[in-house]
């Protein structure tokens, strides 16, 4: 009797010692791309187990993006996510990106019909991608471009693979800044509907942008469209009772609650060693997520406006704060990732569970919304940041949390 076809693809499932069957993932976490370590300041080698540094991003064994280019030159696929990305958002054509190649909010919705029309690629089914989406293009080898005026100081670089994807800062001469490289997201925070998540592959964040400023032309992005895995970015929590919570779409476990208190990034990455040393729940190979890791926990479907909690499935725990605000809310995380510039890596990436405050027009505000990803000095105090730091008075609290991950499945 020949065999069924169901039946032989279970011959091709693995079993594990655990016994856990293991499952073909539908959201892959690619690598941050970050290869180098760093101190608090500044490159380091990197450093073996037990020592200071140790268990940063560049240390961490993880999958790389997988990009194949079309023939035709026009669309870029990712055999790890199973996404295809449109390689350029050049609207006209020309071989360059400028401000004219970016669109608003309400023209970025209506992209993917345009595409789709003209079945771009040979496609018909485009769509503006999610936040964890795009996200998944982001890399840390890139350098925020910042430095002492007039320092010798190390060139900015993108935090995206330009030998695949178009590229360009922001236009100077235009009115523009250097940093107005932001891309567009069809995810929009839950707070405030015309807040808009981005990328910014210029300096490396991810921020809620307002769509409509007063007295100002409305925000413009970039745009990519995506298609492909229409799972990519969705979790399939399960929660063990034990203290665990693995995602059998990303393959990655977590731990169920945070560190309960704030510290440093060097003192993080201490604090996860130690918790392997005491074999924490039952496991010894527990990291400080990666910024790309951190970020795919987060649900942006929930804030403390909208859901009052954490942007974080309620099976987690979260550790309540009081913020800069005097607001009740959430904590920001730290991951293991440098958040390089051309000052060098005295910043490392966080993700803001709660409210990404910033002070402006004399007043904190949640300027960036829960799940935006920013930094923070890894050392120092607060204080001196009484009012924030950058063009938006980001708040600076260099005191982040800790939730452990750890790979379960590849």
């Amino acid at each position: 009797m020949q065999a069924s076809p169901l039946f032989l693809l279970g011959l091709l499932t693995l079993v594990p010692a655990s016994g856990i069957a293991q499952q073909r993932l539908t959201y892959p976490v690619v690598g941050t791309g970050q290869t180098l370590c760093y101190d608090n300041s500044r490159e380091m080698t990197c450093p073996p187990p037990g020592q200071a540094f140790h268990g940063q991003d560049a240390q961490t064994a993880v999958r790389l993006p997988g990009y194949t280019l079309s023939p035709d030159g026009l669309t870029v696929q990712d055999k790890h996510t199973g996404l295809t990305w449109q390689r350029s958002p050049d609207l006209d054509g020309d071989g360059r990106l400028n401000r004219s190649d970016k669109l608003t909010g309400a023209q970025a919705k209506r992209r993917p019909a345009e595409l789709n029309a003209a079945r771009y690629g040979g496609y018909n089914d485009w769509r503006l991608p999610t936040i964890k989406e795009l996200y998944s293009l982001i890399k840390f080898d890139g350098r925020e471009p910042s430095g002492p005026p007039g320092g010798n100081y190390a060139g900015p670089a993108p935090f995206i693979d330009t030998h695949y994807f178009g590229f360009a800062y922001g236009q100077v001469e235009e009115g523009e800044r250097t940093i107005d490289a932001q891309y567009a997201s069809a995810t929009l925070y839950v707070n405030r509907g015309a807040k808009l998540f981005g990328v910014n592959f210029a300096d490396g964040l991810i921020k809620g942008y307002d769509l409509f400023m007063p007295g100002r032309a409305d925000k413009t992005f970039f745009v990519l469209c995506v298609r492909g895995n229409p799972d990519y970015g969705k979790n399939d929590f399960r929660r063990h009772g034990d203290g665990t919570i693995s995602d059998r779409a990303s393959g990655l476990m977590w731990s169920q609650a945070d560190s309960g208190v704030a510290m440093n990034w060097q003192d993080a990455l201490a604090w996860v060693q130690a918790r392997n040393r005491q074999n924490h729940l039952a496991r010894n190979d527990w990291r400080l997520p990666n910024a790309k890791e951190l970020q795919s926990i987060v649900d942006y479907a929930r804030s403390p406006d909208a859901s009052a909690s954490a942007a974080i499935s309620p099976l987690f725990d979260a550790t309540p704060i009081i913020n800069e605000a005097g607001q009740s809310d959430y904590a920001t995380y730290w991951s293991s990732t440098t958040h390089a510039s051309a000052r060098g890596g005295g910043t490392g990436v966080y993700v803001a569970f709660g409210r990404a405050l910033g002070f402006m027009r004399g007043g904190w505000q949640d300027v960036h919304g829960a799940g935006a990803q920013r930094s923070d000095p890894k050392v120092g105090d607060p204080a001196q940041f009484p009012n924030g730091r950058g063009p938006q008075g980001d708040a600076v609290r260099i005191y982040n949390f800790v939730r452990l991950v750890r790979t379960e499945q590849r």
